[in-house]
């Protein structure tokens, strides 16, 4: 298995990037079509865990879109073979005392790559 092929990782790099914009600007429709449609996606949030794409698209579309700005460090993304990754990063949001942790798996399906599970934490710091 090849780790980090660099056509690979120029990929879901990409994709995280268009992920991260989109989540600071709260583009909805665009989160949304970053997971994937399935019963087995799911995502451990700070307060929730969400289990299936409905519930994802639902947490979405109730949360707040403001003060979502931060500022990543540590961001790590690894390719496994040419259908798989994953991306860890840590955040900081302006006037907070914690420190947050996101990890996404990433897998290669017919329509594209999509977020399969996430995870999302807060620390104090």
């Amino acid at each position: 298995m090849i780790v980090n092929d660099p056509e690979t990782l120029a990929e879901v790099t990409a994709l995280f990037e268009a992920y991260e914009k989109a989540l600071v600007t709260n583009d909805v429709p665009v989160l949304d079509g970053f997971f994937r449609d399935a019963p087995q996606t799911i995502r451990y949030g700070v307060r929730e865990n969400l289990y299936g794409y409905e519930e994802i698209k639902a947490f979405r579309a109730a949360r707040p879109g403001q003060g979502l700005e931060r500022k990543l460090e540590r961001t790590s993304i690894t390719t496994y073979g040419r259908d798989l990754a994953t991306c860890s990063t840590m955040f900081r949001r302006e006037n907070s005392v914690r420190t947050g942790r996101q990890m996404q798996t990433w897998a290669r399906f017919s329509e594209g790559w999509r977020i399969v599970a996430a995870h999302v934490s807060l620390m104090e710091v």
